[in-house]
């Protein structure tokens, strides 16, 4: 008989006492299983084992792998193909048990939750479902849709006693603004108000409204200014289909960039082309200059054009464009004049519609200096002076016009001697305030060459009386402008009367002369 079945009926022996069984300090009775030395060694006992270990630590994944495809009898698995998706199958189920296990630990029990649907992959013919997996086109609550608020009923309140529930209430107002923001425009964002349940009162909301509103109309006023007008240093489309059209046809080679901005115009340098016409040769630098299609910096322009009797009959104060035709036409009709009377200005070459192209008063894309950042000696200073004071006198005699916008900003000194540019605001001096621009333009010259330390300049009334002719003799500023006005006057109830300008003005101090 051998030892462990010596063990096995030890037990079996005579009854003895109870207390024996229980004492902890007894010996502990041991029940062995009786195997043979070929049973402890074989590899089936191993793989049992081993097996139920497996399925002690990994549950859900032995589960998974005893599906149905992997120990059914009735599928080929002759073919590698079927093999290998059966085994991605399996790891897709396994990434995706993976994936569920974080959404639970990350989520908890937050109102605020993260899916990883966009990252499982799950297999195309994969029918099966898990119960954690949430579908979200499935349920009711879709964090992507706001809800509708909720509706009253006619008579305006819900529920009875305390729990009485109207319109009104501060909550359902609340949630109701907050679900009409959705209604405002695209590009105003609002948010997720309605997944924090948030509560916005009427003034609130109604101050988010008007915002919205505002911010619309005004990105739009932005997109419209942006499209049809001439900005700083820029262009719109269709003044620029102007340039291309002019360098296409050969009239400019090159446009460079832009060389000088104002209240009325932007001013680019260009290299002319080769194509001359029959009375017009382009030089070889040339000056374009684009008028503003807005009159957000210049609005005054109107009271320089509409009383000039060239473009009274064609004046339109409704239409801005049409006004800066009118105004980019009369700089060119100006500078003809004065450039048939010999005064140094730019030549006009082409005038389209509200560019205008002349010639480059400058050399080698370097425009010419203003009086008024040029540093001159004493005589150039004196040269200067009378060659302004000469071309005063030939604009107002000669070309009919005052100037009416004077000064050192709009003279360039090039090659020893004074330009006149920016004429586009002069006017005739019977315009109804043509002596005033002029006495204006007189004030500006004396104090500039005054400053400049020309001892020979004249005050602005002489200086005036010198260039006009007339001999208006008053002691002091407030009288001899009240007699400038006085012959305005004169000037315009003659207009109104007989419908005919003056001639000219009498250099002796009489009344003026009417040419019947």
């Amino acid at each position: 008989m051998d030892s462990v079945g010596v063990a096995a009926a030890a037990p079996d022996a005579g009854p003895g006492p109870a207390w024996q069984s229980k004492c902890p300090w007894g010996a502990p009775s041991t029940t062995s299983i009786s195997c043979s030395l070929a049973d402890v060694m074989s590899e089936q006992l191993a793989k049992e084992l081993q097996l139920e270990e497996e399925n002690a630590a990994f549950p859900e994944v032995v589960a998974a792998a005893e599906g149905p495809f992997i120990t059914g009898e009735n599928i080929d698995t002759s073919s590698d193909l079927m093999l290998a998706q059966m085994l991605q199958m399996e790891f897709d189920r396994e990434y995706d048990a993976q994936l569920r296990r974080e959404e639970k630990k990350i989520n908890g029990d937050s109102k605020v939750s993260i899916s990883f649907e966009n990252y499982r992959k799950v297999h195309p013919y994969d029918s099966d479902s898990s119960e954690d997996e949430v579908d979200w086109q499935d349920t009711r609550h879709d964090p992507y849709r706001a809800d509708k608020p909720t509706t009253t009923p006619r008579r305006g309140f819900i529920g009875k006693g305390k729990d009485i529930t109207t319109k009104h209430d501060e909550v359902v107002c609340g949630r109701k603004n907050t679900a009409r923001m959705e209604n405002f425009a695209p590009e105003f964002q609002v948010g997720d108000g309605i997944g924090m349940d948030l509560k916005l009162s009427n003034q609130v909301f109604n101050a988010l409204k008007q915002h919205a509103y505002s911010e619309e109309r005004r990105s739009a006023r932005l997109h419209e200014k942006k499209e049809h007008s001439t900005a700083e240093k820029a262009v719109d489309p269709k003044t620029r289909l102007l340039l291309y059209k002019m360098v296409n046809s050969g009239m400019l080679e090159t446009i460079t960039g832009c060389i000088s901005t104002g209240k009325e115009s932007v001013v680019f340098h260009a290299y002319g082309g080769n194509s001359a016409t029959e009375d017009k040769v382009i030089p070889p630098e040339c000056a374009i200059k684009v008028f503003k299609t807005t009159l957000n910096e210049f609005k005054n322009r109107d009271k320089y054009i509409k009383d000039d009797y060239r473009f009274k009959d064609r004046f339109s104060k409704l239409n801005p464009r049409k006004i800066i035709r009118m105004w980019a036409e009369k700089e060119m009709h100006n500078l003809t004049r004065m450039q048939n009377a010999g005064i140094p200005c730019p030549q006009v070459v082409i005038l389209k519609k509200h560019v205008l192209v002349m010639s480059f008063i400058g050399q080698d894309q370097v425009p010419a200096p203003k009086l008024k950042d040029v540093i001159l000696s004493s005589e150039d200073m004196k040269k200067a002076y009378y060659q302004i004071l000469n071309m005063m006198q030939q604009l107002y005699k000669e070309c009919n016009l005052v100037h009416a916008d004077l000064s050192e900003y709009n003279m360039l000194w090039h090659d020893g001697k004074v330009w006149l540019i920016d004429v586009s605001q002069s006017v005739e001096p019977t315009h109804p305030h043509g002596l005033e621009f002029l006495f204006r333009d007189c004030r500006n010259v004396s104090q500039f060459f005054q400053k400049g330390g020309v001892a020979e300049a004249l005050n602005e009334r002489e200086l005036f009386n010198a260039v006009s002719g007339l001999n208006i003799t008053a002691d002091n500023e407030v009288d001899f402008q009240a007699e400038i006005e006085a012959l305005e006057k004169m000037n315009e109830d003659h207009v109104q009367n007989h419908g005919k300008k003056l001639s000219t003005f009498s250099s002796d101090g009489d009344p003026p002369i009417y040419d019947e």
